[in-house]
């Protein structure tokens, strides 16, 4: 690309040009609307398609990308995990994802305390590897499990320990960068390495010496705009520094060396109460003072909203009194000095606040469940209490810690004058302030109260010598908002900054230095409800909206953990944005705004996005907002196959309960059907027949199903004590009847007297995941009629299926809204690990003092609790290490289906499958999901064995 070479942005066919990029530069460009609608968005409210996605695997195809930009006039944006959340990484030309290859940790040297990345290294695994050396990269936003290096640095992140460790600019040495005239520069402290941009760079600083001086570096947080103090001769002339927070507009990071911080040896936390969020702003500063390593402070508005969500009504139980809160982190050579580092940093702010209350904490599970109230707040706030939405906006708004009590009250106060309301939380300690406020941003008159609510907002913060940008850059949502802060000799050489690197103005246009209008191309705003729809689910906590419920995901990330947790399974082993929960919930909300995706619940990029989700429920509990993509996937399906064909598999596995129950309803046809399947060709022929994945194992049938022997004994069986049902779920009925006598078994040794529903009964599971909600609704209500007199009677219903028990506690009440009986059914329903676990009588079992495996059902994990059974277990004897990677990766039907095999195989892959074939001989592997246990069997032909059996083996 020659020097000077115009580029003009737009000039290229947007309808022609993906298929060029692809073409000329193969395995690289992504050019399918699955894949652009995916990257639609980031964690802002800011939405463009781009014409083309990059995952680059070198510097050498970050050139070539360049190049072909210029060649297209197309502009570039470049992204990392894509937790912007000011709209820094969306546009309509090419967006580049560096975190699923350029993600090399290149060296780290313990001894200058340095390490050199590739852009897209995660955060947390380069703590990780420095943590092996006593280091750490001291800024930690609260996405560090997902955000990369490369976008910290185009942010200038900062975190909670940035009080003590600084922010990403003061961590960061040098910079390798690709300009988009090809140059290649090294920028650190004392120049750029090209003598041209330098000379450049002298004439801008020397022209405005005064306003660098006077309004730019006035207080740590302070990042809006170009860090251009760092050009200054007593700053070093620091070139890297002051390209840290270019968000991208100034050059392509390829490499970068950043410094690292020792981290203390042990740690505590010392959470401290106050009456209310500005008393706890008042103490931050001093508090900052007093050596913490953080000072993080929240309001009761944010754990009133999280307690609302299903299951988590106890949240934060381990918090001190309050109506907020300060979490201030010390460290210590040994557990005994941090927590006298604790205590005595409790005892400092009560010398100045003396009805502080306080708990200090350093057993790191109950530091990490706190930690985990604040890092999700982001997610958290975007449901206020009431279930009203709330959006990122003015998030990040930052003044000097000493003026933030007044700050608060001012935003409370302009908020209250606009009508608007929002949970305030954030880095106290350096006056930096997060918030999500309810804009209405789906009517035109609703963006306007939007736009005139952010300029107040940052007339106001200017007020108060802040900056409208504490951390995340300004991005689309404050670019705009400059101008109220910063003079236009300054705005002029912000200008300039960028021109110097990127004179065309390829490099992610709209941001900073010319900025875009802050209303423009919001994802929530008017259109989003285009594709009008009344779902079969109730969708009550999303008042029957499923616009509402797929705009959840305010795009946070979480589900890109790939470490920990068991959310998002397809996303962890397939490292595809398409495959996370957030890309697919991108994806249906561009086919409810039908711009792109026009062919509404016809859209077969819709259907490929949501091919590879398990259902697992994960997101429904993981996520902050509790996305529930099981049960958008199973709205989508239910449409997107209406009056039409269905895939094979949703005919035989989706119908597996009639299936099972005509061939047990046969005499020896179960035994013919086992034997005939045990033939290869046989089997063969089966599966293509049922459009089952030919490298599954077919199941079996019972002989004897769990129902017919439960008659044929029915003469011996206990005749008194307390009355329970027992669910006769399919798996259990005809495919591995042994569990349900078992728990017969069991349940008579306690006392109870079994009973059997009189009629056929199904939870709807295998038709609710392949989206066929018609018929799921039939068959629940024809399980409510047989159950009704046991129901009315107050009878338990016990579980031995998780996902079927979830089916009855959660999904009833929402495919059947209006039969209160679902209600009924749901408050009756309990597990057999519960119902042991509370039983008070005798306790006629032994101990077996056994090691165990134990692979948790999914929609268990996701939707109840696994403790009872670790009580029972506990009592048993049973030393049980729980696999925490999540979904088996069976799922049910998913694993089954064809296209599906390699990622259900990886699911099992990253912890479960190692860890039964690590299992000594004598150690139980257990399972009370049918799939988990499928998949177990045919991966690594160990028999997993489920609650009840154990139980049988301690009578």
């Amino acid at each position: 690309m020659g020097e000077g070479q115009p580029i003009r942005l737009g000039a290229g066919d947007p309808d022609t040009a993906g298929t060029r990029l692809a073409a000329a530069l193969p395995g690289v460009f992504r050019t399918d609307l699955t894949t652009r609608t995916a990257y639609s968005s980031d964690a802002s409210i800011y939405r463009q398609v781009p014409v083309a996605v990059a995952e680059p695997r070198s510097a050498d195809d970050l050139a070539r990308i360049l190049e072909l930009a210029a060649a297209e006039g197309l502009p570039i944006t470049a992204r990392g995990g894509g937790t912007s959340i000011a709209g820094n990484a969306v546009g309509s030309g090419i967006v580049i994802d560096t975190s699923r290859r350029l993600d090399r940790i290149l060296s780290i040297d313990p001894e200058s305390r340095t390490a050199v990345v590739e852009p897209g290294v995660v955060l947390d695994d380069l703590r990780a590897a420095a943590g092996r050396h006593g280091l750490t990269f001291g800024p930690d936003p609260s996405s560090h499990s997902r955000c990369t290096i490369g976008g910290m640095i185009g942010n200038n992140a900062c975190g909670s320990h940035s009080v003590a460790w600084g922010i990403t600019a003061d961590n960061v040495e040098s910079l390798d960068l690709l300009l988009p005239d090809g140059r290649v520069l090294t920028a650190g402290r004392g120049g750029s390495g090209d003598a041209r941009i330098d000379a450049e760079l002298t004439r801008l600083r020397d022209a405005h010496l005064a306003s660098l001086r006077t309004e730019l570096g006035r207080f740590s947080r302070q990042v809006a705009g170009y860090g251009l103090h760092h050009l200054l001769p007593e700053n070093g002339f620091d070139v890297a520094k002051a390209l840290v927070g270019s968000e991208g507009t100034c050059g392509l990071v390829t490499r970068a060396t950043v410094r690292l911080v020792p981290v203390p040896a042990v740690r505590a936390l010392a959470v401290l109460g106050f009456p209310d969020v500005y008393t706890a702003a008042e103490l931050a500063p001093f508090a900052a003072r007093a050596g913490a390593l953080t000072v993080e402070g929240m309001a009761s508005d944010l754990l009133t909203a999280l307690r609302l969500q299903p299951g988590r009504a106890n949240a934060g139980a381990d918090l001190p009194p309050g109506g907020g809160w300060l979490y201030c982190e010390v460290g210590g050579d040994s557990a005994a000095a941090a927590q006298e580092a604790a205590h005595a940093l409790v005892e400092a702010v009560r010398g100045r606040f003396a009805d502080a209350t306080a708990v200090v904490v350093d057993e790191p599970a109950r530091m990490r469940a706190l930690w985990w109230i604040r890092e999700a707040g982001s997610g958290i706030v975007t449901r206020l209490p009431d279930g009203g939405e709330a959006w990122p906006g003015w998030e990040d708004s930052a003044v000097p810690p000493e003026r933030l009590a007044d700050y608060l009250r001012g935003l409370y106060a302009l908020m209250g004058k606009h009508g608007f309301r929002g949970v305030p939380y954030g880095h106290f300690g350096e006056g930096c302030l997060h918030l999500r406020v309810d804009f209405a941003l789906d009517d035109p008159a609703g963006v306007a109260k939007y736009r005139e609510f952010m300029r107040a907002a940052a007339e106001l913060v200017v007020s108060y010598g802040g900056t409208v940008s504490g951390e995340h850059g300004d991005g689309r949502a404050r670019s705009e908002l400059l101008r109220y802060m910063y003079s236009p000799e300054l705005l002029d050489a912000f200008r300039a900054f960028k021109a110097v690197f990127d004179p065309q103005g390829m490099l992610n246009p709209g941001v900073i230095a010319d900025p875009a209008p802050l209303d423009a191309d919001l994802r929530p705003g008017p259109g989003r409800d285009t594709l009008s729809v009344t779902p079969v689910h109730a969708l009550a906590r999303d008042k029957g909206s499923f616009t509402a419920a797929v705009h959840r995901c305010v795009g946070v990330g979480a589900c890109r953990n790939l470490e920990t947790g068991a959310m998002c399974p397809s996303f962890k082993v397939t490292r595809d944005e398409v495959h996370s929960t957030r890309g697919r919930a991108r994806v249906l909300a561009e086919m409810l705004r039908g711009e792109t995706l026009q062919d509404g619940w016809r859209s077969t990029e819709v259907r490929d996005a949501l091919d590879l989700c398990l259902s697992c429920k994960a997101c429904a509990s993981d996520c902050p907002v509790n996305v529930d993509m099981a049960t958008y996937k199973a709205e989508f399906l239910h449409r997107h196959y209406a009056g039409r064909l269905r895939p094979l598999a949703h005919y035989s596995m989706g119908w597996l309960p009639l299936w099972s129950r005509l061939v047990a309803g046969a005499p020896g046809l179960a035994r013919s059907a086992n034997a005939a399947l045990r033939v290869r060709p046989v089997a063969a022929a089966a599966k293509r027949l049922a459009g089952v994945e030919p490298r599954r194992e077919m199941i079996r049938f019972a002989e004897e199903p769990l129902r017919d022997w439960f008659r044929r004994r029915s003469a011996n069986g206990r005749r008194t004590g307390r009355k329970v049902v027992l669910w006769p779920d399919t798996f259990t009925n005809f495919h591995q009847p042994e569990v349900g006598k078992a728990a017969v078994e069991v349940l008579e040794a306690l006392g109870y007297r079994v009973l059997m529903p009189p009629g056929r009964v199904c939870c709807g599971l295998t038709w609710h995941s392949t989206g066929q909600l018609r018929v799921t609704q039939r068959v629940l209500r024809q399980t409510l009629d047989v159950l009704e007199p046991a129901l009315n009677a107050g009878l338990p219903v016990v579980g031995l299926e998780p996902s079927c028990t979830v089916m009855l506690r959660d999904e009833a009440t929402e495919l059947l809204p209006d039969d209160p009986r679902s209600e009924q059914l749901a408050s009756s329903t309990v597990t057999l690990a519960e119902l042991v676990a509370n039983h008070e009588g005798e306790w006629p079992f032994r101990r077996l003092d056994a090691d165990a495996v134990a692979q948790v059902h999914c929609h268990q994990e996701a939707k109840g609790s696994y403790d009872p059974d670790r009580a029972v277990l506990e009592r048993l004897g049973v030393n049980t290490d729980v696999i925490g990677a999540g979904c088996c990766g069976l799922a049910g039907n998913f694993g089954f289906e064809p296209g599906h095999w390699d990622v259900s195989q990886a699911c099992a892959e990253r912890e479960l499958y190692p860890k039964v074939r690590e299992a000594a001989d004598d150690d139980l592997v257990l399972a009370d999901g049918f799939s988990c246990r499928t998949q177990i069997a045919q991966g690594t032909g160990d028999r997993a064995l489920h609650l009840a059996e154990v139980l049988r083996r301690a009578l």
